[in-house]
């Protein structure tokens, strides 16, 4: 075999266990590092198991490896140490951890490597010309100190990062030192890892690294450019991260994935995924090209990522719910919003339903009630007609309604009168269709039959609150399509005014619509505006509405011709 395994073993000591019999069955000596956080129990027991394996598998001497310290170069290192010195002949060293499992047979990597005898397969890349770094740490972690562990004692490693930074501490580098990144898992050629061990600044350099900022991630990966004729900079162990820099876990459905993409080893293997330590134990599988080629399973992990950072537009769950504006579309699908319209149509939301082949639900964010389609009390989703747990969280109730309702178009009323929690929302929402009839809500007050002296204060409220609403429709952050008529607009021509709402909420409706119905009665209104007025309540969102209706025209006498007598 022309190649040897180092080992990093943390947990999981039965899988391992399994991973280091295939290595060392396939002819590769292995050298395992055990952290020395295990308990020497459980070490012993674990040595133990492998004991009949102990002329190709050997232990080395135990470091606690803390992730983000200097443990892990320390194991790394008199892993590679004794491995080297124990099986002078090999031509590469292969690190792995135990999590690691071999994809291939492990023959066809012996081919692999002993075709590129001089080829460092070690991802390293400048800082500065990477977008790896995750947690704001880029050129920092090799210029400053991290003498606290950032699991264990996190307020202490915030407080001192920020203690250096307020103080300018700069470390300086050791003499000729460039530092590179990359991923922890290579496989160095023994002549470049015999160099790096045996470097001459190896103790000042070890010196340095111990305060480094995960050098697992550099330590090797700097070195490997000094010593190295040829590097290959990338890792022939798959490893996949998230947007967040923390790895992918691989289970047993995605197995035809990890086949697809030809890499020889894949981390993180999750324990418990039997399908693929199976494979792994009837000698893996044969890949139809030698180099191994993760692009190809680049693009699903791209689509998961999406799916993961975006998400599902307007869909929200405890897993995730992502911060205010970080939502991949607030809402699912376009839906409607008419405010006024019922207010002087009876029947004006059963004809809506009719003419736009929608779902036209009354005020869901009435005081009293959601007021769902077709009076129902439980909605699609098992959603409650309850104020008080819709106003628990209001924006979230109307995102579930537009979730559970994508399959028609979904339209509801909405007023001064009702809960303005969404006010902002529907407004910068681009999936809204809005249409206001302003000052609409003094027609109910007029049709109450009370007088005018008795009605100003909850006009004026009402007012207020329409005109705040009306402000979020007409700032600048409102993406929602809006159309807004005064109520003597509206009341001048309701028919164009229902045919826009329409074109907007129901495009491409075929055939005309049903006739609308008839408008309320609304002789005296104009009288009962100016009584306000009288009382000092000014009902400006109204329009101008004549104390009098206009006296009807009376029809323009036909023309007549007037023939001249012969």
């Amino acid at each position: 075999m022309s190649f040897g395994v180092v080992i990093l073993v943390h947990n999981a000591l039965d899988r391992a266990a399994q991973v280091i019999r295939h290595w060392a069955s396939a002819g590769c000596p292995v050298v395992v590092h055990v952290d020395r956080a295990v308990r020497r129990a459980r070490f012993e027991r674990f040595r133990e198991d492998l004991e009949d394996l102990s002329d190709r598998v050997l232990f080395c001497a135990r470091h606690r490896c803390e992730w983000g310290g200097w443990g892990i170069v320390a194991a790394t290192q008199s892993g590679a140490e004794l491995l080297l010195e124990r099986f002078p002949g090999l031509g590469h060293v292969y690190l792995a951890s135990g999590s690691c499992v071999p994809l291939r047979p492990v023959a066809e990597l012996d081919a692999y490597l002993a075709a590129r005898p001089r080829t460092d397969f070690i991802e390293s890349a400048r800082v500065t010309q990477v977008p790896w770094t995750v947690g704001g740490l880029s050129e920092e972690r090799f210029t400053l100190r991290f003498p606290f562990s950032w699991k264990r004692r996190r307020w202490l490693f915030d407080r001192y990062v920020a203690l250096q930074r307020r103080l300018g501490v700069r470390r300086s580098l050791p003499a000729g030192f460039e530092p590179y990144m990359g991923s922890q898992w290579w496989c160095l050629s023994a002549a470049t890892l015999r160099a790096i061990l045996s470097d001459p600044q190896r103790p000042e350099i070890d010196r340095y690294f111990r305060r480094v900022w995960i050098p697992d991630e550099s330590y090797f990966q700097s070195l490997a450019r000094r010593w190295s004729t040829h590097i290959e900079s990338r890792s022939l162990t798959m490893c996949k991260f998230d947007f967040q820099g923390k790895p992918h876990l691989f289970y047993d459905d995605h197995l035809p994935l990890l086949r697809r993409s030809g890499c020889f080893v894949a981390r993180k293997i999750w324990p418990r995924a039997q399908a693929i330590y199976d494979e792994m134990a009837t000698g893996g599988h044969p890949a139809d090209e030698a180099a191994p080629s993760p692009a190809r399973i680049d693009r699903v992990f791209a689509e998961a990522t999406e799916r993961r950072v975006r998400g599902r537009s307007g869909l929200y769950m405890q897993s995730r719910l992502p911060n205010p504006g970080w939502e991949n579309g607030f809402t699912a699908a376009p839906y409607g919003v008419l405010e006024g319209f019922a207010e002087l149509q009876d029947g004006f939301t059963e004809w809506f339903a009719r003419a736009s082949g929608a779902t036209v639900h009354g005020h869901i964010f009435a005081p009293e009630r959601v007021e769902f389609a077709d009076g129902a009390t439980v909605w699609r989703g098992a959603m409650s007609d309850s104020a008080a747990l819709r106003d628990h969280q209001g924006p979230r109730f109307l995102t579930n309604l537009i979730w559970n309702g994508r399959g028609a178009r979904q339209v509801f009323q909405f007023g001064p009168r009702d809960s303005q929690r969404v006010s902002w929302d529907i407004a910068k929402d681009p999936n809204a269709r809005i249409g206001v009839i302003s000052g609409a809500w003094a027609v109910p007050l007029f049709r109450s039959g009370r007088p005018a002296a008795r009605l100003c204060d909850l006009a004026a409220r009402l007012q207020q609150v329409e005109a705040d609403h009306l402000a979020a429709l007409r700032s600048p952050q409102a993406k929602a399509r809006i159309r807004v008529w005064t109520l003597a607009e509206f009341l001048e021509a309701p028919a164009e005014a229902l045919a826009l709402m329409l074109s907007d909420i129901a495009p491409g409706r075929a055939g005309p619509p049903p006739a609308p119905p008839a408008m309320v009665p609304l002789d005296g209104l104009g009288r009962f505006l100016q009584e306000m007025r009288n009382l000092g309540m000014h009902p400006y969102l109204t329009g101008d509405i004549p104390i009098e209706p206009p006296a009807p025209r009376r029809p323009a006498p036909r023309p007549y011709l007037v023939r001249p007598h012969a």
